[in-house]
């Protein structure tokens, strides 16, 4: 479950702002859509959490073998082209892309779109939020 806050009638927040809430509030889990909505994001349960484990397992497993890239957890938040901020369960960025970007890009929230990611849908997710944030 999250809950979505729509900002848009007081402020609209930069990348800049939104980095600065998320550090200021690292015990929340936050996104933001490409309309501005500031989305916060629950913790998953057990079978969620190990699900997500085990995917990100196999993705690290799969990357070691190629070194063909970079493998996220759902903890990464990538700013995203059209101007949301999200942070998929599993993302993967091929290591040139990923090489491309300043050290001050990687240290905080990438301005890159991976090239793979994998979104959990849990029992009480709607498809049409999570069509939306892939």
């Amino acid at each position: 479950m999250t809950t979505v806050l729509n900002l848009e009638p007081i402020t609209t927040l930069t990348r800049e702002q939104f980095f600065q809430l998320c550090q200021a509030n690292p015990d929340l889990q936050l996104e933001r859509s490409l309309s501005g909505e500031l989305i916060i994001v629950t913790p998953i349960g057990g079978e969620g959490g190990s699900q997500e484990a085990n995917l990100i397992g196999d993705v690290i497993s799969w990357n070691r073998q190629t070194g063909l890239g970079v493998v996220f957890s759902s903890q990464t938040v990538f700013s995203l082209p059209g101007g949301s901020d999200r942070s998929p369960d599993v993302a993967w960025v091929e290591l040139q892309r990923w090489q491309a970007l300043s050290q001050e890009e990687r240290e905080g929230f990438p301005p890159i779109c991976p090239d793979f990611v994998i979104e959990l849908r849990s029992r009480s997710d709607r498809l049409k939020p999570l069509q939306n944030k892939m």
